[in-house]
């Protein structure tokens, strides 16, 4: 059988990879620019992190007062957007939207990441984005942060493939040297992205073969294709689960989304094994893969968010 390099191979609303290793982005959204949020009273801004990669983060500044520990200052969450590695900013419509909503909900001190995206810089390159982008908030590298951010109080949260990088790098925190690791409170897993070669129940092959497909374009180097561990964090050979470096742990799925089968059995392997943190579980009934992107204001988006903010208070 005879293939063409223009074939697509993986295809969607937001973008399509060709087997020549091509890919086009079919939207690109617009930057929304940094300011006063009128919706949500919320102040943000840009700040370059790494002029040498050109690492940048958005920060989003709640109204003071409104929340915060009992120092008078907020928590710091550092916040990874979501787009297989490949698309989607910090800046754009849905995630400036979102962020802004989690800050003034949570009262928080975000740190929005503009992480590097593949196929331009292939992941590892989003992971080192990460882990640097934690090390700049922990050390309050900015005013804001230094004179509002409570960094003894660190969380760090991501959808989809931000959910998968939130993994990777609190497995990175567990091999870190102690004076270089910031200590995390708190990691939120929102419908994270994980994969495998064998499927587990539930899992659309389908889905799951496409996926794979996906993952392999953006980290060309994965060792064992899906079963790399940075994908699939139960692979033999993965770093343990108990050494994962933070307190807590809420992981969030949706009923009908694809990644669900692979969240819950990340979850359960988490609430088995013998690591000493806290671990709390959301399922939201009837939704499919990060719908609370799309519909914020539903009765299942605002309960997530709901569950969020007790988490980021402790319970």
């Amino acid at each position: 059988m005879e293939f063409r390099d223009d074939e697509v191979v993986v295809g969607c609303d937001a973008f399509r990879i060709y087997r020549s290793g091509k890919m086009d982005r079919l939207h690109r959204p617009e930057r929304v620019p940094a300011g006063l949020d009128p919706a949500t009273g919320v102040t943000s801004k840009d700040v370059v992190l790494d002029a040498g990669t050109g690492l940048s983060a958005r920060l989003f500044l709640p109204r003071l007062g409104a929340r915060g520990s009992s120092s008078g200052k907020l928590p710091v969450l550092v916040f990874l957007h979501g787009g297989a590695f490949l698309i989607e900013s910090a800046v754009s419509p849905q995630y400036h939207g979102y962020v802004a909503s989690l800050a003034a909900a949570a009262g928080v001190l975000a740190v929005s990441v503009e992480y590097r995206l593949a196929p331009e810089h292939p992941v590892p390159a989003a992971y080192d984005d990460a882990w640097a982008a934690l090390q700049w908030a922990a050390a309050a590298r900015d005013e804001w942060l230094a004179d509002h951010g409570d960094v003894a109080r660190l969380f760090l949260a991501g959808d989809s493939a931000g959910g998968n990088m939130v993994h990777n790098v609190l497995v990175r925190l567990a091999s870190a040297p102690h004076p270089a690791a910031p200590r995390i409170e708190g990691a939120i897993l929102l419908h994270p992205w994980f994969g495998g070669n064998t499927f587990v129940d539930g899992e659309d092959a389908t889905k799951a073969k496409e996926m794979a497909m996906v993952w392999e374009f953006a980290c060309p180097g994965a060792a064992g294709g899906a079963d790399d561990p940075r994908m699939n964090p139960m692979a033999p050979g993965a770093p343990p689960l108990e050494s994962l470096g933070c307190r807590r742990v809420l992981v969030c799925a949706g009923e009908k989304d694809w990644a669900t089968a692979r969240v819950r059995a990340y979850y359960a392997a988490l609430a088995a094994s013998a690591w000493p943190g806290s671990t709390a579980w959301l399922e939201s009934e009837g939704e499919g893969h990060v719908f609370f992107l799309e519909k914020p204001e539903c009765t299942n988006a605002r309960e997530l968010m709901d569950r969020i903010v007790t988490f980021v208070d402790g319970s």
